[in-house]
């Protein structure tokens, strides 16, 4: 079972319980993308089916972010697709890349519903760890290649441990996918949330990359739409037919109305999100304040991006277990690390996007009592 609803069953379960665990941002769309559907509303024949990559004017206005934002130049080596969400991103390429039995790699920690993915369509997850700052080592990335692997796989911001890849490293794994002739999968959907400086980094700017970089994009964190289901995917043109006829099969094509709607929410652009960045770095400081009380515990490596810790708990304990002892006896809900392939230890992912500051501040300030209570330093 996926740990989200598994953790979200025992939430209810104990009754004012603060969940620190779902990924999801506190607000809610732009007006603009509201007043949007105004358009889609306006025209009878938008209850039709609609064309399977995305309608003209959400790919129009892809194009220019791209290109403003990441550097990202569309030429003919490459194409868009509209997707419903970056999961269905992810999935469209790896049945598009791979075939039963081929490799995947991952690397930890990694975004659990990726494993998953890779599971479903047949294939193997490779997991290469990270170092100790959760940042990438591209040389024992390389060393896990084998003639089975097929792509590997970057999350930066990360989820779950909220790293920013430096750009360096993302260009070194890129080379590496160009040496091995695999695919580099690049998921950006946290790339507005950044921290102290930190820069993001889109690999599809690389010069000459294209033929073997994808690059995933989703509306649903910046603009607050995540039931809206609206993401994006950067591909090389020779494998555009495979996700379409991949797309059509599964889909036919993205919501339509969302997809006028996401129109409205580019036009109000990045700006929308970086104008609620000043809450979560408030919320980041109070948790990184409450934190340091018990850092004979707990460890807390750089997290600059997204909006999660992933902290390594000083003891024995089965994660799972320590989180149903904080959400029984304190009344916090964080995601357990195994879920992101993190076994070496006891790793809790503490996620504080989604709630208002106070009432994260409340939750920090139980987890961190409870942490206090249950481990001994």
């Amino acid at each position: 079972m996926p740990i989200i609803p598994v953790v979200g069953d025992l939430i209810r379960q104990h009754p004012g319980t603060i969940s620190l665990g779902q990924g999801v941002v506190h607000y809610g769309p732009p007006q603009q993308a509201i007043d949007h559907i105004k358009h889609f509303l306006s025209d009878p024949d938008n209850h039709k089916y609609k064309s399977v990559y995305g309608i003209p004017p959400l790919i129009e206005a892809i194009t220019e972010k791209l290109h403003r934002e990441n550097a990202i130049v569309m030429n003919r080596n490459s194409r868009i697709v509209v997707t419903a969400g970056g999961n269905m991103g992810f999935v469209n390429a790896l049945l598009a890349v791979a075939d039963p039995g081929d490799e995947i790699i991952l690397l930890a920690p990694y975004y659990f519903n990726h494993e998953m993915a890779v599971t479903m369509v047949n294939c193997r997850a490779v997991i290469v760890p990270t170092d100790e700052n959760y940042q990438l080592q591209p040389a024992v990335i390389e060393s896990a290649i084998t003639k089975k692997t097929r792509a590997i796989v970057t999350i930066s911001p990360n989820n779950p441990s909220g790293a920013v890849y430096a750009e360096e490293l993302l260009r070194a794994v890129n080379a590496i996918c160009r040496r091995h002739d695999v695919y580099h999968i690049n998921d950006e959907a946290y790339e507005y949330f950044k921290y102290n400086g930190a820069q993001h980094f889109s690999p599809g700017s690389i010069g000459g990359n294209a033929a073997h970089t994808i690059s995933l994009f989703s509306l649903s964190k910046a603009y607050g739409f995540a039931s809206w289901r609206i993401g994006y995917m950067v591909l090389p043109e020779h494998l555009f037919s495979a996700v379409i006829k991949i797309q059509d099969t599964i889909l036919i094509c993205p919501p339509v109305i969302s997809q006028y709607a996401a129109v409205g929410a580019m036009q109000a652009g990045a700006g929308y999100c970086l104008e609620q960045l000043h809450v979560f770095d408030e919320v980041r400081a109070i948790a990184l304040s409450e934190f340091e009380a018990i850092r004979s515990i707990c460890t807390i490596p750089r997290a600059d991006g997204a909006f999660y810790f992933l902290a390594k708990i000083h003891t024995d304990m089965d994660p799972m277990a320590l989180v149903e002892m904080l959400i029984r006896d304190y009344g916090v809900a964080v995601i357990p690390g195994m879920t992101f392939g993190m076994t070496d230890g006891c790793y809790l992912r503490v996620a504080y996007g989604a709630l208002q500051k106070k009432t994260v501040a409340e939750g920090i300030g139980r987890l961190v009592r409870g942490l206090k209570a249950i481990v001994k330093a």
